[in-house]
């Protein structure tokens, strides 16, 4: 069976974008080297160093399918009816868009849990990514996360959007990280604790 995990870039201050959901410098380390990894979608590769490459090949190939929150869905457009891994999308919300008959690939839900059934039904034994700050600490507290990634940028951003907020199941424990160093991020695996 996949697992389910969290994949976040995040500066040094905890944060994965500033206040106006900007990312600025945070993804520099998606076109920071001379390795081409190519994304699922055409329309997208990385540019990253070969340790940074070696970390996107695993997640790209393993990719069953990635749950979001309604609010990155609607800033990224839903990536166009296809996401850069190349799997279906579950976005869970409370507002199901009027247009969602039209998203060939993405399935919409009302509560994380549902999400995360959801989402390792359909990616039939492959791994299970969150792309959303706030569902995957939601995840984290109801004990469906198997690991947490954390792609570190050197940068202090000061203010944003933390990563994990507002847990209402902390403090919450993992073992020692797998360290993949890169070019303008640190890559850092974690396997949580149950």
């Amino acid at each position: 069976m996949g697992k389910v995990f969290a994949h976040m870039t995040m500066s040094l201050d905890g944060f994965i974008a500033d206040p106006r959901d900007g990312t600025g410098e945070l993804f520099d380390w998606y076109d920071a080297g001379d390795v081409t990894v190519p994304s699922a979608d055409e329309r997208w590769s990385f540019h990253v160093d070969e340790n940074s490459a070696g970390m996107l090949r695993e997640v790209l190939a393993n990719a069953g399918a990635l749950v979001c929150g309604r609010r990155l869905f609607d800033h990224t457009k839903g990536w166009g009816g296809t996401h850069p891994l190349g799997a279906p999308v579950v976005v869970v919300t409370h507002r199901t868009p009027p247009d969602a008959a039209e998203w060939k690939t993405t399935t919409f839900v009302g509560s994380v849990a549902e999400g995360i059934e959801t989402a390792r039904e359909i990616a039939d034994g492959r791994n299970v990514t969150i792309a959303s700050a706030n569902i995957a600490g939601q995840a984290l507290d109801l004990g469906l996360v198997d690991e947490v990634y954390v792609s570190l940028v050197p940068v202090l951003l000061g203010e944003g959007i933390p990563y994990f907020a507002n847990l209402t199941g902390a403090p919450h424990r993992f073992d020692d990280p797998v360290i993949i160093p890169g070019k303008r991020a640190t890559h850092l695996k974690y396997a949580v604790r149950n």
